[in-house]
C-alpha cells in the first residue's frame, strides 16, 4: 500500500512533519496522522484516552505495518524487522512498565516519545521501526503496537508463502510437540506454518491457536469456563 497525502477519518496515514522521516536518510515516504485538534478525549497536557475498539485498533495497526512493511522491503531489511519483532515482543511480555507506557493515558505525547525512542535506541532498533515508535507516540497510537507486531509477523510469513500461527500454552513445548504441531496446522491450512509461541501458567493446561482468522482454545481454563457457564444455566 502506498501511503498518501490524504486520508479518510481516523486514518494514520497522512503527512508527517518533515523532521519525522521514515525512511532512513531523507524525509521520504511517511507515515503520518491528521491534527484534529479539540479531539474528544484531548486536554491542554497533551494527554487523551487511548483506549479505541479492538477493530479500529486492528485497522490502524494494519496500515501502520503495510508502511512500514513495504519500506523495510524496498530496503532489504526484512530480516532485520522481524529481529525487531521479536525483540519488541519479548520486551512487551517481560515489562508491565512498557506495557503501561503504550497504554496509559497518564503520559503525555512527549513523554510517551523521549521514552520509546530511548527504548528504541538501546535495543538497537532499525530507523524504520525506531522512527515509526516515535510518530505513533506523537500520534497517540503506541497502544496498537501489540498489534502491529502481529500484522507485521502477517505479512512476513505470506512474503515466505507461510501462515503464522500464534500459540500460547500452560507450560513451554518441546521441540517434538511444535513440529507435529506445525505439520498438523500446516495440513490444515495447505501451507508452511511458521509457530509464534509464549506460555501463559494461566491456561492451567492445554493451549490456545490462533491461526490467520481463526482461534482454537483447548485450555483447561476455557474448559472450566464452559463448565462454570454451564452451572450457571442450570442454576
Amino acid at each position: 500500500m502506498r501511503l498518501r497525502a490524504g486520508c479518510g477519518l481516523g486514518s494514520p496515514l497522512l503527512d508527517a512533519p518533515a523532521n519525522e522521516p521514515l525512511r532512513r536518510g531523507g524525509p521520504g515516504r511517511r507515515l503520518c496522522h491528521r491534527n484534529r485538534p479539540g479531539r474528544a478525549g484531548a486536554n491542554d497536557n497533551g494527554r487523551v484516552d487511548v483506549s479505541e475498539p479492538a477493530s479500529i485498533s486492528t485497522g490502524i495497526a494494519g496500515r501502520y505495518a503495510q508502511a512500514v512493511f513495504d519500506l523495510a522491503r524496498e530496503e532489504g531489511m526484512l530480516p532485520a524487522l522481524e529481529a525487531d519483532i521479536g525483540a519488541l515482543e519479548s520486551a512487551l511480555a517481560d515489562s508491565a512498565d512498557l506495557r503501561a507506557l503504550i497504554s496509559s493515558p497518564i503520559y503525555s505525547r512527549d513523554e510517551q516519545g523521549n521514552a520509546i525512542l530511548a527504548i528504541g535506541d538501546r535495543m538497537g532498533l532499525t530507523p524504520v521501526m525506531r522512527n515509526v515508535l516515535g510518530l505513533m507516540a506523537q500520534k497517540r497510537r503506541l497502544f496498537v503496537l501489540p498489534n502491529l507486531l502481529a500484522a507485521l509477523r502477517t505479512r512476513l510469513a505470506d512474503a515466505r508463502g507461510e501462515v503464522a500461527a500464534e500459540v500460547t500454552s500452560a507450560q513451554p513445548l518441546s521441540p517434538e510437540q511444535a513440529q507435529q504441531l506445525a505439520d498438523t496446522l500446516s495440513a490444515q491450512a495447505g501451507k508452511a506454518v511458521r509457530l509464534q509461541t509464549r506460555v501463559d501458567p494461566s491456561l492451567i493446561g492445554g493451549l490456545v491457536v490462533r491461526l490467520g482468522s481463526r482461534m482454537i482454545d483447548t485450555s483447561i481454563r476455557a474448559k472450566l469456563g464452559q463448565l462454570q457457564n454451564m452451572m450457571k444455566e442450570v442454576g
